[in-house]
């Protein structure tokens, strides 16, 4: 779990009891069969004694159930990723170029942020389930080895992406999967280089996905677009060729409306 930003700021200006309990929420998303306190302990770095409180206060305050082993998020947790959409420009203004550019392209689009080594998907419009996860807003994959994330990485000073590799859990998910730090950090540059990221097989056999950088008016990088399709239909060298060129443009139209306030 990231917790380098708790580091950067003065002790007197964290309130450490909500960073723990915070830290068990996120716990969660790392089993869905529920969490004993063990468990929270565990993937927290808590003692018990902390771990548990943590998940009484979530089951007292209504964001957890209990059933005398197991804790399980409730349904009122949604309302902390519900704030987000509600206060946060992108996705409302991405989501139409999104059901335009899967429209026209008849493939799946989306938007995505880097979180700490993970990309998480703010956006997104659908015509083929091209993965076998069902992905939505919220959904999360590695950066390391997604084109979203690569776009991303290929955008911060290679110092800092690096870091974020090497802090990555690296593995294969298929025999494409380029795990070498090295070996991605030259991948990068090659973006950074090109404009845009490319993935063939690397996350899941049958995936192709290509990304380029959505970019504000001022020049920066706020977020990465990409179109996902199934290899058989179209092997990344084809969409290079075909959508490309249709990613670009959408960047373009997009560019003047977007806030890096996201």
């Amino acid at each position: 779990m990231e917790k380098s930003w708790l580091a950067e700021r003065r002790p007197t200006d964290v309130m450490q009891g909500l960073a723990k309990g915070l830290a068990v929420i996120e716990a969660f998303q790392e089993g869905a069969t529920g969490l004993s306190v063990s468990d929270a302990a565990e993937r927290t770095g808590l003692d018990r004694a902390t771990a548990r409180r943590c998940l009484l206060t979530l089951n007292a305050l209504g964001y957890a159930d209990y059933d005398g082993k197991y804790f399980r998020l409730a349904p009122r947790t949604l309302r902390l990723g519900h704030a987000y959409y509600r206060s946060a420009s992108l996705p409302a203004t991405v989501q139409p170029f999104l059901e335009d550019l899967s429209q026209a392209t008849g493939e799946s689009a989306s938007v995505s942020l880097l979180d700490a080594t993970e990309v998480i998907y703010v956006a997104r419009a659908s015509q083929k389930r091209v993965m076998a996860i069902n992905l939505t807003p919220g959904s999360r994959l590695p950066a390391y080895c997604s084109s979203m994330g690569r776009v991303l990485l290929a955008a911060l000073p290679p110092a800092e992406a690096r870091a974020i590799l090497e802090r990555s859990e690296r593995r294969a998910h298929t025999p494409h999967t380029v795990t070498d730090v090295g070996a991605i950090m030259e991948i990068l540059a090659r973006v950074a280089e090109q404009g845009y990221a490319g993935i063939d097989q690397e996350l899941e056999l049958g995936l192709c996905s290509l990304s380029v950088p959505l970019i504000d008016s001022e020049g920066r990088v706020v977020a990465a677009m990409n179109i996902g399709a199934n290899s058989v239909r179209s092997a990344l060298p084809q969409m290079i060729e075909r959508y490309l060129p249709q990613l670009l443009a959408c960047r373009e139209r997009l560019r003047p409306l977007l806030d890096t306030r996201v």
